[in-house]
Formats: structure tokens, sequence, C-alpha cells
């Protein structure tokens, strides 16, 4: 055999004595991958260490309560599609006995069973699926929007002006001669029957052309400018003319469209500020007796506005119509220096008794007034004079309802309502009580005592009952939620909800 060529043999030397260092180096990838593996086993252990600790003892009692009842355990939290409960502040090592455990979250929280498709259903359909949720109203706790104690039972109102907002739909008839139909009077202390008509009227929320799927019809009449029309010989006093009016108007859709005749007129509604707004329906039965009617003259004794079924509709003064909140607001408590105010005409039965009672500066503390005099008013007017008192006194006129009630409100000054048989306005919701104060019209001699016996922290109350009440009592150029406008349109749907 031939001897091997030098370089072959070199290179052999060579590649042989490469051969222990490539051995070593597989050694040490093996022990690489060793503690590879033993890191992520290390790891893996921690991160379930770390769940354990971290997640709520509650759920595995809960889990165990379910296997024991021979059901499946609850998902892990972390595929769970909802967010795991909170941990509890201080969690204890051992496991927490049924005791200690984490009360239920309360209802507002909980998911809502899912809505019905309302558009689907016949409109008195959907007025008795309203009825039954709103009975069955789950509590309402904390709400940002809502302030509890204004309310009888704020969770069934809460409730109801969601599913007004959700079902409602209005068909406004577009019969009618202008101006005392669809021209909408915007200013004076009768303004609050035409910010109504305007608004609802440019709604595009509740409105609806279709009349089949309404679930109220609006007569949009204007009692006041009915009262401006040629029908009324002025200083008659015979309202008869307008009720005649009125009637052969409503004969007339009656005879033209079928809505009326199919629940002579339950599902019907007018909104008239004036004083003379009820007894422009008197003329006509079904009208007077079945129809809603919100009306400023809200008063229970003459047998035409209905308690429960009526609506008693703020009346509002406004004075500037293009800044309807322009004089919104008052001074603190610590600042209002008069205890009670009263300025205006002296008619009717109640302020000739409150005049003689405290008016004619009698009393520095009562400050009443007929129409304020010329020396007063220079150093301070009739809007100062109820931003600096505490208490506003309303006194009814000829009729029972009064604009200073929902001027006290705009200036954050409590309503003393002096006006029996008066039904305040949105009484079906709010809790008068905890905002105004109600005397009796005999009471008027014992006024003040009555006022000096609220203590400063029922009144304090009160006043911050005012301020947070203000809101459901402004208009808007833009209606928003929890408005005048809605607050009115909200009573209106309640009556028919609970009379379908």
């Amino acid at each position: 055999m031939p001897t091997p060529h030098p370089a072959t043999t070199t290179a052999h030397s060579a590649g042989s004595s490469r051969r222990r260092p490539r051995y070593r180096g597989g050694m040490i990838s093996v022990s690489c991958c060793r503690v590879a593996v033993l890191a992520s086993l290390l790891a893996a252990a921690a991160v379930t260490a770390f769940l354990t600790v971290s997640l709520p003892s509650s759920p595995s009692v809960s889990t165990m309560e379910h296997t024991e009842a021979g059901s499946l355990p609850p998902p892990h939290p972390a595929l769970a599609t909802a967010s795991p409960p909170s941990p509890l502040p201080s969690p204890s090592p051992s496991l927490p006995t049924p005791a200690t455990l984490a009360p239920p979250p309360p209802s507002s929280t909980r998911p809502r069973k899912r809505e019905p498709s309302y558009w689907r259903m016949a409109p008195d359909d959907a007025l008795r699926y309203a009825k039954k949720e709103i009975m069955a109203a789950e509590p309402v706790v904390d709400d940002v929007d809502l302030h509890a104690p204004l309310f009888k039972n704020v969770s069934q109102f809460k409730r109801s002006y969601e599913l007004m907002e959700r079902i409602l739909k209005v068909y406004i008839y577009q019969d009618g001669r202008r101006p005392i139909f669809h021209t909408p009077p915007l200013s004076g202390i009768y303004a609050s029957e035409g910010w109504f008509m305007k608004l609802l009227k440019e709604s595009q929320r509740f409105v609806v052309a279709d009349a089949a799927r309404a679930h109220l019809f609006y007569l949009p009449y204007s009692s006041q400018q009915l009262r401006l029309s040629r029908l009324y010989v002025p200083n008659s006093h015979n309202l008869r003319p307008l009720s005649v009016y009125l009637r052969n108007f409503v004969k007339g859709l009656a005879a033209k469209y079928p809505f009326w005749n199919r629940t002579r007129g339950a599902d019907h509604f007018i909104v008239a500020c004036h004083d003379w707004g009820p007894y422009t329906t008197t003329a006509h039965r079904d009208l007077r007796k079945n129809s809603i009617k919100a009306l400023c003259n809200a008063d229970s004794s003459e047998g035409i506005f209905v308690p429960g079924k009526d609506v008693s509709l703020p009346e509002t003064t406004i004075r500037t119509p293009k800044r309807p909140l322009r004089y919104v607001g008052g001074l603190p408590v610590s600042r209002r220096r008069i205890l009670a105010f009263f300025a205006g005409n002296v008619h009717g039965r109640v302020r000739p008794i409150l005049l003689q009672h405290w008016g004619d500066g009698q009393d520095d503390d009562m400050r009443v007034y007929a129409l304020l005099p010329g020396r007063v008013s220079r150093t301070m007017d009739y809007i100062q004079h109820m931003k600096n008192s505490r208490f506003c006194l309303c006194p009814m006129g000829y009729e029972v309802n009064s604009p200073r009630i929902v001027e006290a409100l705009y200036y954050e000054c409590v309503p003393v309502i002096i006006a029996d048989n008066f039904v305040l306005p949105f009484s079906d919701v709010l809790d008068w009580t905890a905002f105004s104060v109600v005397v009796a019209e005999k009471d008027i001699p014992d006024l003040k005592k009555i006022l000096q016996r609220i203590s400063l922290r029922r009144y304090l109350a009160m006043h911050g009952c005012v301020k947070r009440l203000q809101r459901h009592f402004l208009w808007h150029e833009r209606p928003v939620r929890y408005d005048l406008f809605h607050m009115i349109l909200h009573s209106i749907w309640l009556s028919r909800v609970n009379h379908v």
C-alpha cells in the first residue's frame, strides 16, 4: 500500500484533533436545552402561582358550590367575556365562608334583558308592554342624571322615560286655520303651550308621518291665540264661542279620519296654558272627558281637570324667546337676606288676604307688595328680590296657577304655594315636599311662623333640591334629556300608558 501523502496525513490529524471540541459543543447544547426546559417549567409554575394568588377567593367557593350541586363550574375568569369581580380589600389566605363573600353587584350593573322590536308591535300592545315594564322597574342606585329625592319613585320614572324614548310616536294633525292652529306664542306668561308646540313639530325622534304607527295624536291649537281671535267679544266673559269652535274642529277630524273614533279621543291630547284653556273643551263631551289635557290651570275642583289623567302644565314666563335661559340662576343661601317675597297684581281671592296680613311693609322679613314700588325697585328689581329671598310666595290669582312657581325655581328660591285645589306640575312623578312649601289659604295669617319653623338644615336640603330640579323646568332651543319639553311629553305619555 502506498504511503499516504503528507498533506493528507496532516489533514487527517488535524481533523482528528478537532473532533473533541465538536463533541464538547454538543454536550453544551444539550445542557442549554435542559436549562431552557427547566426555566420554562419554573416560569409556568410562577405564572400559575401568580394567578392563584391574584384571583379572588370567591370564584373558588362559587366553583365548589356549583360542583357540589352537580352543575358545571363557571369558566375561568381569563376566558370569560365579562370582567372578573374585583378582589376583596384584604384577601384571606384561608378559604372564606359565605358570610365573608362580597355582596352581589347592584341591579343597575346587571345585564338587562334584550329589548323587543317595538316598531313591530301594534301601538296599544307596545303601551301595554311598557306598562308592565314600568311596574317591574329595577331599582336605580346613584344615577348621575337623576336626583332621587326629587321623585316619588325614581326607578319607575327612569324606566318610563327610557321606554318613551324608544317607543313613543306622535302624529300631529295638519288641519286647522292659522293663527289659532300651528302658530305657537313663544313669549309671555303663556309661552309653555307655544314652546311645546314648536319643539314637538321640530322633533325627528317622536313625530311620525304615518298615523297608523302613532301612540298619541296632537291637536296643535293655542288657547292664547284662540282668546285673541275675533271669536271672543272683549269684556263679554262669554267663552261659549271658543269652545264651540274647538268642538267643530274635533268633529271635522272625526269625520275626516278614523283615529278619533277608535278611542273616542282617549289617545288624543291638547296643550293649553291660558287660564281659559279648560273652558275651551267643555262643548265637546269626549274632548272634555276622554282626551288628555295638559293645562296650566290645573284646578281639581271644577270637574274639568281630571287628576291622574290630565297633566298639570308648568306656566313659564319667557321674556326673550331667543334667550329663554337669560336670567336663570340665584345667590347662595348665605346671601339671601329676605325671608319671603311677593309682588304682583292684587286679584282673585287669595292675594287680598295676603296683602292684608303682610303687605305695605308691616314686617321687614316679609317683603309683600302689590306692584313693586318705584322707591324699592330702584335699589332692587323684581328678579333681584327673588334671587335675594329664601322663600318666594306664589299665591293664586284669578286661577290656581301662577308663573311665580317656575320663576322661583329659575332663581333658586324655594316656592311657597298658596292655592287650594291646585294640582302641582308633574305631581305624577315629582315629590313636591322635597323642594317646596304648600300653605293652605286659611293659614295665611300664620305664614311667617310656618316658614320660621323650617330648620336651617331642612332649608338647605330644600334649596339644594331646587337647584337640582331646575334642569327639569328649562326650555332649550334644542331639547336635552329630562328638560321641560321632555318632562311635559313624558307626563302625557305616562297618562296614556296608565289608561291604555
